[in-house]
């Protein structure tokens, strides 16, 4: 199991994802959320850990000139796309990428999917109106597809208490977490981050 720790905001709590067995961190690039950094300080991030840790920017309908410019100062592995982005939009950055899909009542999942072929995955997330992720809510597991042939990544209001059984039910390739492992928005709990890992991955 691969567990990405997002929204990431400084070093310390960079490298205690890391230590912690993180597999990938994630990167805010969206002004609305309080996790939201600079590409300067995304880039002494970057410098502090290690290559072979997938670093993710999250991006919520930016112009194609904001992400080229984080690009620019940051070296990403892939990126993540939380807002209303189509196939031809997110394959332009020369990046491998991820879609986040909410799961609104009534979402074809497989057909969303189906809309974005070159995807290399997708996050499936909590839907609240208005809000593009990051909410702290659940959605029912259930309505993981487990016949889709694609990478999904679970997330939505996970915590070291219910990942475990959130993996039981919905059996995803990986996990994503961000306010579930917080002291405060944008500072990382380190113990709740080792717990995490080690419940996600059955240590």
């Amino acid at each position: 199991m691969q567990v990405k720790i997002c929204g990431i905001t400084n070093i310390e709590d960079a490298t205690a994802a890391v230590a912690a067995g993180a597999d990938a961190l994630g990167l805010v690039f969206y002004s609305a959320s309080p996790r939201c950094i600079d590409g300067s300080r995304a880039a002494a991030i970057a410098a502090a850990v290690s290559p072979f840790v997938t670093l993710t920017g999250l991006f919520v309908n930016a112009t194609a000139a904001e992400i080229e410019q984080v690009l620019a100062e940051v070296p990403l592995n892939l990126l993540q796309f939380h807002g209303d982005e189509s196939a031809e939009y997110c394959e332009q950055f020369r990046r491998p990428y991820i879609k986040a899909l909410r799961m609104k009542d009534g979402l074809d999942v497989l057909a969303a999917m189906a809309a974005h072929p070159k995807a290399r995955g997708f996050l499936l997330d909590a839907y609240r109106p208005g809000v593009p992720g990051g909410t702290g809510e659940t959605f029912d597991w259930q309505r993981v597809p487990q016949d889709s042939g694609r990478e999904v990544i679970l997330a939505g209001g996970l915590t070291p208490d219910n990942v475990a059984a959130a993996i039981a039910a919905a059996r995803p390739q990986a996990v994503d977490v961000s306010g579930g492992v917080e002291a405060t928005p944008g500072r990382k709990d380190h113990n709740k981050v080792r717990e995490f890992v080690q419940a996600a991955k059955g240590r």
